[in-house]
């Protein structure tokens, strides 16, 4: 799918959004997670589906929760694990929930399992954990793992998939998405290369949908992000991208703009957050909601054009 350059219209449209969307941020300053911030009305949050589950367009991502910042240069790793406290963790859930969030991903780490229980006793508000087993030799019973704690969806990481898919073992990831399936779950798979999902396609693996990487530690450029942006727009079935900010690289009100017209309506986004100076969930938030609703209410213009 090739996509023609911006017209000088499509530039004001798309920086008006933009505006609408970062008004409906919460000022800062009021506590990142005090009753000011729950106080606020942010937009309705759209919803996609993973199979059967429905979820949240915007995805909350855990990355920065076990010190994953990939460079990061907001803290490096170390910084935000000793910020990410349990009790900080749950506050973060707690916020992404006021703002229309209503899933989490994360792996299926024995310590995260004791902390989503302990939330879940809490009766925390956000209620979806899609579980993102990582350990290559214990694929199966980290899937169970994952089933036997509440977890809703699940699919398996990238590194693990991109890994057996360059050894051809497509026998073995159908093994481990039947496991999957035979609880009742969505089953997922993720990848950080912009080709990975279309092989599997092609080889008709039992997938539901799929987590896909928008940039790479050594890979966070534009240029690169729109080949896995081309893949998410030519399979049918729903794709979460993630890495969608750069590990903290790039600018929301920039990133989230193109992202969300680059990929298609049944698509989602998952964003990490390390929230210690800014909102930044409510920040992300808007932005999801304003720009969705509004590429939603022009159908016509969204289709105008020749088709290939």
């Amino acid at each position: 799918m090739k996509r023609t350059p911006i017209t000088r219209r499509e530039f004001l449209r798309e920086s008006a959004l933009v505006g609408a969307a970062a008004a409906a941020v919460p000022a800062l300053g009021r506590g990142a997670f005090g009753a000011a911030a729950a106080a606020e009305a942010p937009a309705k949050m759209p919803m996609i589906k993973l199979g059967k589950l429905e979820v949240s367009r915007l995805i909350l991502g855990s990355n920065p929760f076990f010190g994953f910042s990939h460079g990061n240069p907001q803290a490096p790793g170390g910084e935000m694990r000793k910020w990410y406290t349990d009790e900080q963790v749950m506050a973060v859930m707690d916020q992404a929930a006021d703002h229309g969030i209503n899933a989490v991903w994360t792996p299926c780490y024995d310590h995260w399992i004791r902390l989503w229980n302990k939330y879940r006793e809490k009766d925390g508000k956000l209620k979806i954990w899609i579980g993102q087993p990582d350990r290559y030799r214990e694929m199966k019973q980290h899937i169970t793992a994952c089933v036997k704690n509440g977890g809703k969806a699940i699919c398996i990481q990238g590194v693990c998939i991109d890994a057996a898919m360059r050894g051809k073992l497509y026998d073995l990831v159908k093994e481990w998405l039947e496991l999957i399936k035979s609880f009742g779950l969505p089953a997922g798979m993720a990848s950080h290369q912009p080709g990975t999902h279309l092989v599997a396609e092609d080889q008709k693996l039992p997938t539901d949908f799929y987590h896909q990487c928008l940039g790479t530690p050594e890979r966070y450029t534009g240029e690169w992000r729109e080949k896995p942006l081309a893949t998410m727009r030519k399979i049918d079935k729903p794709m979460v991208g993630y890495k969608v900010l750069g590990a903290g690289r790039l600018d929301p009100k920039e990133a989230l703009p193109h992202v969300l017209k680059s990929i298609k309506p049944i698509d989602g986004v998952c964003i990490g957050v390390f929230p210690r100076k800014k909102d930044e969930i409510a920040e992300n938030a808007a932005l999801v909601a304003e720009l969705t609703k509004a590429a939603t209410s022009r159908p016509a213009e969204k289709e105008a054009g020749p088709k290939a």
